[in-house]
């Protein structure tokens, strides 16, 4: 059976999931997975991991459980969904297993020394942590190469190898820009090791190894190139070399090799886990064969899985900058993990879009230009304020999308960016949602002695225009169309407590619902009436008032927003 985690939005917090019992996830201290929000209850969820994925069961939490940004009393979990306990956000992955760790494995070795022909190449697997013999005592003072390291013994030398990898971690850790740290790496490579040359090559997206930095200590100005044929075994095989003389050495014999005159060489790879090459450091000596030993070897392949460390952590952090300015924008629209997602979609946002089907909903305060007239603008702002903050949170619970705000109206979407396949019966629970808790609010709001409201409501279904609109200076994401105006102005006629529907989105609504047949209404700008439907709901039928049917205030600003 597959294993399972929780990683947090932020990649900060990791959870494993254990399988064959139920673990709880909450606030309080006794729980298995322990999340400090206020958002979250003490014993929020609870998780089983099964053979075919993660059972979520919520246990009555106070702000609820979401499964990929739907709000749900149980589901499952299949990696990469998401899955938000109150706003607290995580996404499901299966824990990878490390592959086990390879041997060290020697090429023949003829006798005598390093002689044309008498060639030695000695590779090492990496797989992630300090090598097998990097805190050996048995290595030789025969055997020690051109790691610069001085003691007058063994466990002395070992002492001072590991101190050094930490103090490199320590400088290394605190760089996140790639390019300064890709030179510290290369400068760096030439404090602890004599060699002449150092160079650091990464893969890109097409899997191909870009020169990325290149340093000489004899003053060589071009970028050094790397031996094809050793970068191709580093990568593809996960092993370091270390190459003795290696114009000679059969293994190796490309005209890149002889053009360059490498003597000795040591390639290994970046590699920040177990299964992810991020591209190799090549170092190598002109002048002198048969230069470097075994713990140099070693010594590197060390060093190379802290740079590959310093290099993720710099890629993440600037892949983290860039989803946070992307997000800055789309969370005032979209539910947290949405628009994560779209962050991650598109870094860059550009003008386009296309056509589509979506569902449209526009909501709006009945008679509330009258009502404002006696109300001062503090108190106006708080009213909104706390109406609105409700309104979106229903709408993002359930699945949808905030358009825009048109005074006291509002437009929110189900279907983009991103579809579900049971769009309509999303937005029509948060129609029905948001009647419900503006009743609760006018009981506090009454009971404080404040103005109550009413609201209509009205949703169509139908193909739009979808996507980035606007200049290169300011984009917004929205829709237009025709679908779009039928929602506006049938909920111009919505009267409070009402959720009025165009047959087109009824018959996609697949849960129990109550609908009545109104007469077909004529909306301005149709040559022919609409087919409309009431929803029943106790909401419409306690939050009927005397407020007219007729457009008001509120419905030019709608129409406007709808035919930019």
């Amino acid at each position: 059976m597959p294993a399972y985690r929780l990683v947090s939005e932020d990649g900060l917090q990791t959870f494993e999931i254990p399988e064959g019992r139920g673990v709880v996830v909450g606030r309080g201290v006794t729980t298995d997975i322990a999340i400090y929000d206020p958002t979250i209850s003490r014993r929020h969820a609870e998780l089983t991991a099964g053979q075919e994925g993660v059972q979520v069961k919520d246990l009555g939490s106070s702000n609820g459980t979401c499964i990929n940004g739907s709000r749900v009393k149980q589901g499952r979990l299949q990696p990469p969904d998401t899955v938000t306990f109150g706003k607290v956000l995580f996404r499901l992955e299966e824990t990878p297993v490390a592959p086990a760790s390879r041997p060290v494995v020697m090429s023949a070795v003829s006798t005598g020394s390093h002689a044309p022909g008498g060639m030695i190449v000695r590779e090492l697997q990496v797989s992630g942590g300090i090598p097998a013999g990097i805190t050996s005592s048995e290595m030789r003072q025969s055997e020690i190469g051109q790691l610069r390291v001085a003691a007058r013994s063994e466990e002395e030398r070992t002492t001072k190898k590991l101190s050094l990898l930490l103090d490199i971690s320590q400088k290394l850790s605190g760089e996140l820009d790639l390019d300064r740290l890709l030179g510290t790496v290369a400068d760096m490579t030439f404090e602890v090791m004599n060699v002449d040359r150092v160079s650091i090559l990464l893969l890109n997206d097409a899997g191909e190894l870009v020169p990325t930095i290149s340093r000489s200590r004899i003053g060589d100005a071009e970028f050094q190139r790397v031996p094809r044929s050793i970068a191709r075994k580093v990568v593809e095989e996960r092993v370091a070399v270390l190459s003795h003389n290696a114009a000679t050495d059969t293994r190796f014999q490309g005209k890149s090799i002889m053009m360059q005159s490498v003597r000795s060489a040591i390639c290994s790879p970046l590699m920040a886990s177990p299964d992810q090459v991020l591209g190799i450091l090549y170092l190598d000596n002109l002048t002198s064969v048969g230069s470097f030993s075994d713990e140099d070897l070693q010594f590197i392949v060390a060093f190379s899985g802290l740079a590959a460390l310093g290099i993720k952590t710099s890629r993440y952090a600037e892949q983290t900058r860039r989803e946070a300015m992307v997000r800055s924008n789309f969370e005032r629209y979209f539910a947290p993990n949405v628009a994560l997602e779209i962050a991650r979609q598109q870094a860059d946002a550009k003008p386009g879009g296309e056509k589509r089907p979506i569902t449209v909903l526009f909501s709006d305060i009945r008679g509330f230009t009258t009502m404002s007239e006696s109300m001062r603008p503090d108190e106006i702002a708080r009213l909104l304020s706390e109406y609105f903050t409700e309104m979106v949170d229903i709408i993002f619970e359930h699945g949808g999308t905030l358009d825009k705000f048109i005074g006291d109206a509002m437009m929110a979407l189900w279907g983009a960016p991103i579809p579900h396949d049971d769009d309509p019966d999303r937005a029509l629970r948060a129609a029905i949602a948001m009647q419900h808790a503006l009743e609760r609010l006018n009981q506090q709001w009454a009971a404080a002695g404040r103005p109550t409201l009413g609201v209509g409501i009205g949703i169509n279904y139908g193909e739009v225009f979808a996507g980035n609109i606007g200049s290169h200076r300011r984009l917004e994401y929205t829709v237009i169309g025709d679908s779009v105006n039928i929602a506006a102005r049938l909920c111009s006629r919505a009267e409070a407590g009402q959720v009025l529907v165009t047959e087109a989105f009824r018959g996609l609504v697949t849960d129990p619902h109550e609908f009545e047949w109104l007469p077909e209404m004529t909306l301005r700008g149709r040559l022919h009436a609409v087919p409309v439907y009431r929803v029943r709901t106790d909401a419409a039928r306690s939050l009927q008032t005397d407020t007219p049917t007729l457009p008001h205030s509120g419905a030019a600003a709608r129409d406007a927003a709808a035919n930019p």
